[in-house]
């Protein structure tokens, strides 16, 4: 009997050994699948037969570094480059943390096509230096990638309301359909051609550098000296759609910054066909709406494309697994921000003069 006992004690000891080795191979395959994915199978491509690809230059104040990382979630895909600047008031580990975060997603970790300021400039609202920080931005992501289209502002403050399988799409890289500026006068927020932008930055012309040192002395100079810059250069002139693609609610007549927008503005948010929407309050809970009805985003995951081909799971992030990177599937909002782009491309091509 006690023989018996023992061989008993002794066959169920090998069995719950087994089984804790099954179930630590299963978690550490399931971990190897969430945080090694796959080199990706297929370069990125640009050009005419390709979508067009987009540089975002995203800033925020201090302790904003959360809000910025959840935006550049919502917007990111492998193909667009991304540039992240924090305020000069904002604490060094603040970046170190926001940097260590970036590190933690599997695609920007592989594709690297993310950075982080790290000197930031004080910024004021009277004179150039919101200029001076965004021309700096564009210099530093011309000469990071010579792959993207567009050029693109953003803040903290700022959510899409389209994926960019979505947005992609419809800003085409420079055809008869569409190859105006996108800008909306009066507005600090843009959407710059890369073209306009070497005219600025790199061109032989002193037209840019003439009015930028004229906006030194200018309160708000961010909302007129693109616009100026544009209206005043013959090969830029009239190519502007007059609009910064943001769903914003004014007070009338209009203060400096928008109403902040919370749940009961959600359906006139996705009615609008706008690109992005401005501004919210850190962690308002119509941003979980929009990133679960529209944008279909897990917590501190970016959006599923048509290039994530990961399993989507609890435990693992569909974007941690990746295929070709260059085909695009719009979501449901994409049908009406093409409505929206081919409102204003048909506006622009009844007017003979926007810079009037």
């Amino acid at each position: 009997m006690v023989m018996m006992g023992a061989e008993k004690r002794w066959l169920f000891t090998l069995f719950i050994a087994a089984l804790l080795s099954l179930l630590l191979l299963l978690l550490l395959t399931s971990l190897s699948t969430f945080t090694s994915p796959k080199p990706f199978p297929s370069a990125i491509h640009h050009g005419s037969h390709y979508p067009p690809s987009f540089a975002y230059f995203i800033t925020g104040n201090s302790n904003d570094g959360d809000r910025i990382l959840r935006l550049l979630l919502a917007v990111y895909h492998p193909r667009n480059r991304y540039l992240l600047h924090l305020s000069a008031e904002s604490a060094d580990e603040e970046r170190r943390r926001l940097v260590s975060q970036l590190k933690a997603v599997p695609a920007i970790r592989v594709f690297g096509n993310v950075d982080v300021v790290g000197k930031s400039d004080r910024v004021t609202y009277m004179g150039a230096s919101k200029i001076a920080i965004t021309l700096r931005a564009a210099a530093i992501l011309l000469r990071l990638d010579g792959g993207w289209n567009w050029f693109v502002t953003l803040s903290a403050q700022d959510y899409p309301l389209v994926t960019q399988d979505g947005n992609m799409p419809n800003l085409p890289i420079r055809s008869q359909r569409f190859h105006p500026i996108v800008v909306d006068p009066g507005s600090p927020w843009v959407i710059l051609s890369r073209s306009f932008l070497e005219y600025c930055i790199l061109g032989w012309d002193n037209l840019p550098r003439t009015l930028l040192m004229y906006f030194t002395n200018a309160v708000l100079s961010e909302e007129g000296y693109f616009h100026s810059v544009i209206c005043n250069s013959p090969e830029f002139m009239n190519t502007t759609v007059n609009s910064d693609l943001r769903y914003m609610i004014w007070d009338n007549p209009p203060k400096m910054e928008p109403h902040f927008l919370n749940i009961s503005d959600f359906n006139q948010m996705i009615e609008s066909g706008a690109a992005f929407a401005r501004q919210f309050r850190k962690g308002d809970p119509v941003l979980d709406m929009v990133d679960e009805k529209i944008l279909k985003r897990g917590h501190n995951q970016a959006v599923p494309g048509a290039w994530c081909s990961g399993r989507k799971r609890w435990w693992m992030d569909p974007c941690s697994q990746w295929g070709d990177v260059n085909v695009m599937k719009p979501g449901f909002q994409a049908k009406k921000f093409e409505e929206t782009i081919t409102g204003l491309v048909d506006d622009w091509n009844s007017q003979l003069n926007q810079c009037k």
